[in-house]
């Protein structure tokens, strides 16, 4: 990969040395997260996102290489390479390019063109295309035989050459995309008899916008609606502006043959051209429109992950129900299940006073310390029970999408084989809690329900780009070797699903690790794995205080030798803050450790083992529980529970997520919520619209803001919350308020 390293340099814009090391380093088998945290020194600092986009970039250019010799190999051996075709392929910088120059060698179907030419039409097509006045309709007799029989089949026959010409020549198909780029809109119209069928993609039954300016969400509800086979869709420049391009190229006389040569240009523009390049197009924006989609889902699942943990606590977990009752669970401060139970608080009779007693009998014989209830049905009503027994413990509403999807999962069933679906249901609830991205990494991202239009994306890149997510979030935070489960552990830097079982077993066998070179006694686990995983892996109380450090093991020495040199021992050096000021970090520069390891040193014997998130906070919803208690005017607390291109979802209370248009987040212009908004937010919105018998909510949060204050604060700072549930995971071509707000109707119709 090194030998791409020049051109990921010029198209990033990066120093061609620190891409030659990144490039390097991959090649040696660092993973990502490694190469960002301990080789900054090596690759001049650069960042998680900008090493991916290394990676990706050389791949790409490998592609494009690869592409290129199997071209050249293709038309060399059909004896047909020229110098001049030769240096076309040579200055090929894309693959449009380059498949461009290939068309007229690339094997096909058998063609119109190629019948002619076996015909023995070539000489004729050969002569329209001179233009010269001659007298077509003599010349085109004498091409007459058994397969062409008339002088109309000759000239026809001669078109088709013509226009396969047309359509291979490479001047003239980059000519057409760069009018595509230019000029081309993208049409929709629905299709007829399918008007009712299609009534949520009402805004685009008559649609049209250049494919320069189209948003990914308007595109992909069109193709959603094209795949649906209830629109029309077409993607297009004007028709004449095309057939001018081509004409220019090819016709050189105003005569008979002129007027043959422009019928086949025609043709070749409707029936090749055109079809080919809507086709490419069509991919294209899809390709772009899928990436950003991708995009959002990324940035949602990340700040999801990367939610404030409420940390190590004892606590009861609730996961509500009504006629079934509540499922409830004790767990310790590690996550292990204590004792299980049922209750019911929602019938008006003597099982409320025993659901008191046995809540209350409960917080005492486990000494809990707060209380967990799952968001979803009846949550709140079951959060206001608890409420009113003032426990004088903290309540607080989680997340629960998903947690169904766990609880039936084969990793639930393995962490509790003997337990039924409810009871997992309510331990993934509690557990979300204490450490939302220790528990959320069981469960597939795409049934947490933060994405855009996640069903309609490449699956392949979507699961590619989610995974590298989970993997950034997981070593960012680092994790408890001796607390983690085999499904955390996997996402570590280089370790996978077989050594993480490995470690698991190692665990069970010996006991809780004292210190991190026991992994090397990992079996599998080899001086490659240790260097890519030790750093992100903590081992609290263990025998070297470093070990609870992000500080790599590979570094150990050198601050020995800190210590040492202030006169003090590395445990006493750790979290003294007047002791590391003392510290000349110039002086421990080597040939291996630069500036900015230094640095990182520095900043991880100040607070080390720090968790980069917040710490959980509660969050109370206004007295409201269904959409009926919602009145247009309210001004009410919520919470941000997904961020599209088009808008905010927001938790106000109730069963269904509002909406925050991206015209309502601020009073400053922005095309993207992201600007000014964060997942779990605490926002105060005013309702501006209900619809209960559509299940639709729309508000607004500049609404409550002062233009002027807006302007001097800016966005408000995140604050996480615990409470909260991601909107739809199918939102149904919003572009307008109205048709956005649809999406809720849809996921509450299915």
């Amino acid at each position: 990969m090194l030998a791409f390293a020049s051109g990921v340099s010029a198209r990033l814009n990066l120093r061609k040395q620190d891409v030659e090391a990144v490039l390097t380093l991959l090649g040696e088998g660092a993973t990502i997260p490694f190469i960002a945290r301990y080789r900054k020194d090596k690759t001049g600092a650069l960042d998680e996102v900008q090493v991916q986009a290394i990676q990706d970039e050389a791949n790409a250019l490998k592609e494009f290489a690869e592409r290129k010799a199997f071209i050249e190999k293709t038309i060399t051996e059909q004896g047909k390479m020229t110098e001049f075709l030769q240096s076309k392929i040579d200055a090929a910088l894309t693959l449009a390019e380059l498949e461009d120059l290939y068309l007229p060698y690339k094997p096909k179907r058998k063609t119109k063109a190629q019948t002619a030419r076996e015909n023995g039409l070539e000489p004729l097509a050969n002569l329209l295309l001179e233009q010269g006045n001659t007298n077509l309709a003599e010349v085109a007799a004498s091409h007459i035989n058994e397969q062409v029989k008339t002088v109309d089949e000759a000239l026809q026959g001669a078109r088709d050459i013509i226009s396969e010409l047309v359509n291979e020549h490479a001047e003239v198909r980059a000519g057409m995309r760069r009018l595509f780029e230019q000029t081309a809109t993208v049409q929709s119209k629905v299709l007829a008899d399918k008007e009712a069928e299609a009534a949520k993609y009402k805004d685009y039954f008559e649609f049209s916008e250049p494919i320069s300016k189209i948003p990914s969400h308007r595109l992909l509800a069109i193709m959603r609606g094209f795949m649906e086979g209830v629109l029309r869709m077409v993607i297009t420049p004007v028709e004449e502006d095309a057939i001018a391009l081509a004409e220019k190229q090819f016709v050189k006389a105003n005569n008979e043959a002129a007027d043959h040569v422009k019928k086949a240009v025609k043709d070749a523009w409707r029936r090749l051209l055109h079809p080919s390049l809507e086709s490419e197009f069509r991919m294209a924006l899809k390709t772009k429109a899928d990436e950003e989609a991708i995009n959002v889902f990324a940035e949602n699942l990340r700040q999801l992950l990367l939610s404030s943990p409420l940390g190590s606590k004892r606590l009861l977990a609730i996961d509500p129900g009504y006629r079934t009752g509540c499922k409830t669970v004790c767990l310790d401060e590690q996550g292990n299940l204590l004792k299980t139970g049922l209750i019911y608080i929602h019938e008006n009779n003597n099982r409320l006073v025993d659901a008191e007693h046995t809540v209350r009998n409960l917080i005492k014989t486990y000494n809990l310390q707060c209380i967990a209830i799952g968001d979803g049905t009846a949550g709140r009503e079951t959060e206001g029970f608890i409420k009113k027994l003032n426990l004088g413990l903290p309540v607080f509403l989680v997340n629960e999408d998903g947690a169904s999807i766990y609880s039936a999962s084969a990793i639930a069933r393995e962490e509790f084989p003997e337990e039924d679906i409810t009871v997992r249901g309510a331990v993934s609830i509690g557990r979300r809690l204490m450490d939302p991205l220790a528990e959320l990494v069981k469960i597939d991202p795409k049934s947490i329900g933060v994405g855009q239009y996640q069903h309609d994306v490449n699956q392949v890149r979507l699961k590619e780009r989610l995974d590298q997510t989970v993997i950034s979030c997981v070593n960012t935070v680092g994790v408890n070797l001796n607390t983690a489960s085999k499904h955390l552990l996997s996402y570590v830097s280089g370790i996978g699903p077989s050594i993480a079982e490995n470690i698991i077993s190692y665990r069970k066998e010996v006991g809780k690790f004292t210190s991190r070179k026991q992994l090397m006694k990992v079996p599998r686990l080899g001086n490659k794995a240790y260097e890519q995983c030790a750093g992100f892996l903590r081992i609290k109380d263990g025998e070297d205080p470093l070990d609870a450090s992000a500080v790599h093991p590979e570094v150990y020495a050198i601050i020995g030798k800190m210590a040492n040199d202030i006169g003090t021992d590395v445990k006493s050096l750790i979290g003294n803050d007047e002791l590391v000021k003392k510290i000349e970090p110039k002086k421990y520069i080597t040939a291996e450790i630069g500036e900015h390891t230094l640095r990182d040193i520095i900043n991880e014997l100040k607070k080390p083992g720090l968790d980069p998130r917040s710490e959980a906070q509660q969050f109370e919803f206004a007295a409201i529980y269904s959409i009926d208690d919602v009145k247009p005017g309210m001004i009410v607390p919520g919470v941000v529970t997904n961020l599209t291109r088009f808008g905010a979802f927001v938790d106000i209370g109730v069963k269904q997520d509002g909406l925050v248009h991206v015209s309502e987040i601020s009073h400053k212009y922005i095309t993207d919520p992201n600007e000014v908004l964060k997942l779990n937010q605490q926002v105060m919105v005013k309702v501006t619209e209900v619809d209960a018998a559509r299940k639709r909510i729309a508000l607004s949060i500049k609404q409550t803001q002062e233009p002027e204050a807006r302007t001097k604060q800016g966005p408000p700072k995140p604050k996480q919350f615990s409470g909260g549930k991601p909107a739809p995971k199918k939102e149904e071509a919003p572009v307008s308020m109205n048709d956005a707000l649809s999406a809720l109707k849809n996921k509450f119709s299915r």
